[in-house]
Parts: C-alpha cells; sequence; structure tokens
C-alpha cells in the first residue's frame, strides 16, 4: 500500500471519528454515515472540499505543510498523529525500504544488555524482531522458547507476531486488547515513516490473514510513539506483575530499540521479578548460548 493511499486510509477514519458536537458543529438529524462530512472537514481545515476529497482519494502529493497542519488541527490530532499525517502526507520525505541482509544488533548493545543482570532487556529491530535478549528478558516474555533463537533469522521472535499468533504470549498479558492496541499503532506509525518495506508489508500480510484481531485494529488506524508505560502480564512461573517498561532508541537509522522492564520497589510485582531471577540469574551467561541450569558451573 502506497503512502498516498494510507493518507487517504488515515483521512477517513479519523474523520469518522469524528462527531459535529466534538468540533463545535451542529448536528442536524441522523446522518447516513457515521462521523464529519468531508464538506465539514475541508471548512474546518479551511481548504476547498474538491481539494480535501483528492486528498483522501490518494490523487495529490503536493500538499502543503500549512494545509497538512490545519487538517491536523480540524480531526485534533494529538503529537504523534499530526507527525504520521505528515509523513503520509510528503512521501518523498520518506526512507524507501525494501528486503536486505538479516539485520542484527550492535556488539555495545549486546554487551549493554548482558551486563544487566536484574533487568529483563530485549533488543527490537525496526519491524519488532527480536534482535536479541537477556535471559532474564526472555525467561520473562517468551519462556518457552529458546535463549538462542534470535540469532538465527529463520527461527528469529517477532513480539507482533507472537502477540497476535502465539497463544502462550497471549496468555501473558493480562490486559490483551491494550497491549494488542499498542503493538499496532506502533507499526502503523513505522509504516508512515517508510514506503515500499517489503519486510513489513509481509508481515502486515501474513497477521492481516491470520489474525481477525489484528485485522480489526489495523483497519481503525491507531497511532502512537509507545516510549514508555506499564505493562500487565500473567506470568506462568511467578503470577501476576505489574511491570514499568521503557524503550531506549538507538542512535542512526537502524530503528533498534532497547525495551527494559522494572518494577517499583516494594511491590508484589517486584518480588514476582526477583523470584524470576533467581531461576535465571547467570552472571557470564552470553547471547547466542544457552546458559546451564546452575550459575555455579559459570564460576
Amino acid at each position: 500500500m502506497s503512502n498516498l493511499s494510507e493518507l487517504g486510509e488515515f483521512l477517513r477514519v479519523r474523520r469518522a471519528a469524528l462527531q459535529p458536537e466534538d468540533v463545535g458543529l451542529l448536528n442536524y438529524g441522523i446522518r447516513r454515515v457515521p462521523g464529519l462530512r468531508r464538506e465539514e472537514l475541508a471548512m474546518l481545515a479551511g481548504v476547498s472540499n474538491t481539494y480535501y476529497t483528492r486528498l483522501e482519494q490518494g490523487l495529490s502529493n503536493n500538499a502543503s505543510e500549512s494545509v497538512i497542519g490545519s487538517i491536523a488541527r480540524a480531526l485534533n490530532l494529538n503529537t504523534d498523529e499530526r507527525a504520521h499525517l505528515f509523513n503520509l502526507a510528503r512521501p518523498g520525505k520518506t526512507k524507501r525500504r525494501t528486503l536486505t541482509k538479516p539485520d542484527k544488533a550492535r556488539p555495545g548493545t549486546l554487551r549493554l544488555i548482558r551486563s544487566t543482570f536484574t533487568t529483563p532487556a530485549v533488543v527490537l529491530g525496526r519491524r519488532s524482531e527480536v534482535l536479541a535478549w537477556n535471559p532474564l528478558g526472555q525467561r520473562l516474555v517468551a519462556g518457552h522458547l529458546d535463549l538462542a533463537s534470535p540469532e538465527t533469522p529463520s527461527t528469529r521472535p517477532n513480539m507482533t507476531r507472537m502477540l497476535f499468533l502465539d497463544p502462550h504470549t497471549r496468555e501473558l498479558y493480562s490486559r490483551w486488547q491494550e497491549e494488542a492496541t499498542r503493538a499496532v499503532a506502533s507499526l502503523r506509525r513505522l509504516a508512515g515513516m517508510t514506503s515500499d518495506d517489503l519486510e513489513l508489508a509481509a508481515l502486515v500480510g501474513e497477521l492481516t490473514m491470520k489474525s481477525p484481531d489484528f485485522a480489526t485494529l489495523w483497519a481503525k488506524h491507531p497511532v502512537e510513539n509507545c516510549m514508555s508505560g506499564l505493562k500487565y502480564m500473567h506470568h506462568p512461573e511467578v503470577g501476576d506483575l505489574e511491570l514499568n517498561f521503557e524503550v531506549l532508541t538507538q542512535p542512526g537509522e537502524s530503528g533498534h530499540r532497547i525495551l527494559m522492564y522494572t518494577a517499583d520497589p516494594g511491590t508484589p510485582a517486584a518480588e514476582a521479578l526477583q523470584l524470576l531471577r533467581a531461576e535465571t540469574d547467570v552472571p557470564t551467561a552470553a547471547l547466542g548460548r544457552r546458559a546451564p541450569s546452575h550459575p555455579e558451573t559459570w564460576r
């Protein structure tokens, strides 16, 4: 799907989500379709109905920044949604992403997460593929998978794919719908920042075909840059966990992120994480080889 067709879909979805009273307009009678009419949105944005219609139909790729800004204000977009709209409306500014050689985590990143024995950490690629994780991170988010699975592209897990297609991962999140919406919002944001990304298109196509839940969420076009917050889990070994998460974005254009989980001191989640850590801690465990069952063998 091109950025211009994505632009039209995004505008239609956001327009349909607005009611006249949301933007200070009077609502007369029953509407045949939900949301604002095109002419109403065009009026609020200060552009002609014909011009706005061309934008929704994906027929215009030269909208000025002032026009896009006016449409963003008329749609009541938040900061992330506004940035997404600008990315879609200016396809010439986006990066072209095609099939490339398999990605891998930087050596410095690997050293960093290997040194964090007490904090679960997962290194994610641009499309949420797991490039690496430390033993505690693997035990927390995918204890049913092999520690070395991220090393080989053919067996490399993808956090979004697992969320929708892997039963173990689905059961891990107590608030699965919240987690799923967040994942789709991040993927939508990525789609707006790149063009012709064949791997991303393949992932979206696979999830759309195999998961009705994903297809429904994708059609709603949520957009969010999810950098921190809470994750609610029900871990099969240690029970309920309410964990803080932080996403550390690496410099450059790799799109790599480090996802780290922490618990507030003195909480049941902190105790549960400590229990999980007691079963996982291997001071010199290296990513790329399975840690032995008993830490003392590493002395």
